[in-house]
């Protein structure tokens, strides 16, 4: 209330308010990683098609990507956003707390899908553009909705979520675009560590998920045996995975070895958890599955 007795009027939400509230919807910092991916394969294209890195192009498919990816983000908060009340770690994000509208979502995601695959299209190629507007499409209209019926959503996320390191690869491509054995390679890599990230993830925030009524864990006991040993094996599995690119010499020796270390050392992250099955051994493997995609593509960029 006013001084005078007659309801104040609440100020617009400031600037950098409100471009937290859309960092927070896009989920910045995830889309970022996911950037990262398209970056890298990019690289890695220009080396093996042994063309000079197009700076102009490479920051279309960055803006474009980021558009793309912003824009998944969105619509998935749209969806859940009655969900996200239900659960601490989401309950703070702009919809369910009333700073924005269902219709300002519609429109930024909407705006940032359409923009994106565009400037894809338009700036890199259309099979990068193509590539894009299946990814977003998955996303938001399979693994969303799947979320609360099946574990299986995780299957289904992976594919969108180890396009963008095709779709880097894809962009650097001429005419329509073309899809390599390097790209399909480094897509492998990624789709295969989406696995063990996803439930790390899902075990520490399992009793959330529960509120919502998300199945994200393998097991439908959750945070339980089976799960633990489920994560330990596709952890397992990704090793020969990431090993790929030394048969298919998209990266050399050197490469490899720093890959195989990696690939150690997130193993025995997985063992810890299977041997502990506790949320501490889960955020570790969660941690430090952030830290070994970057490092395997570094790895693998470097050509050795």
């Amino acid at each position: 209330m006013s001084v005078s007795g007659t309801t104040s009027i609440a100020k617009p939400a400031g600037v950098m308010s409100k471009l937290a509230d859309y960092a927070q919807f896009t989920k910045f910092r995830l889309a970022a990683l996911v950037v990262f991916s398209a970056i890298i394969s990019y690289v890695i294209a220009c080396r093996d098609l042994q063309i000079s890195i197009n700076w102009f192009e490479l920051g279309m498919l960055t803006l474009g990507g980021f558009l793309v990816t912003g824009s998944s983000n969105g619509f998935n908060q749209l969806i859940e956003r009655e969900y996200d009340k239900l659960m601490p770690r989401t309950a703070n994000r702009p919809l369910p707390q009333g700073r924005m509208s269902v219709n300002e979502g519609i429109i930024l995601a909407a705006l940032m899908g359409i923009a994106g695959v565009l400037i894809l299209g338009f700036f890199t190629n259309w099979l990068s553009g193509t590539l894009g507007a299946i990814a977003l499409i998955l996303y938001v209209a399979a693994y969303t909705p799947l979320k609360r019926v099946t574990p299986f959503a995780v299957l289904v996320g992976a594919f969108p979520g180890a396009v963008p390191a095709m779709l880097g690869w894809v962009a650097a491509t001429e005419g329509f675009g073309t899809i390599g054995t390097s790209a399909i390679v480094l897509f492998a890599v990624q789709f295969m560590w989406q696995f063990p990230h996803f439930w790390a993830i899902a075990w520490v925030a399992d009793e959330d998920y529960r509120k919502a009524g998300f199945f994200m864990l393998p097991s439908p006991g959750g945070r339980d045996q089976s799960s633990a040993f489920q994560i330990l094996v596709y952890t397992l599995v990704l090793i020969p995975v990431s090993l790929t690119p030394l048969m298919f010499q998209v990266s050399g020796t050197y490469s490899a070895i720093v890959i195989l270390a990696a690939g150690g050392f997130f193993l025995y992250q997985a063992w810890t958890l299977y041997k502990k099955r506790d949320v501490p051994s889960a955020r570790k493997l969660m941690f430090g599955s952030f830290l070994y995609l970057p490092v395997v593509q570094l790895a693998m960029m470097t050509g050795y």
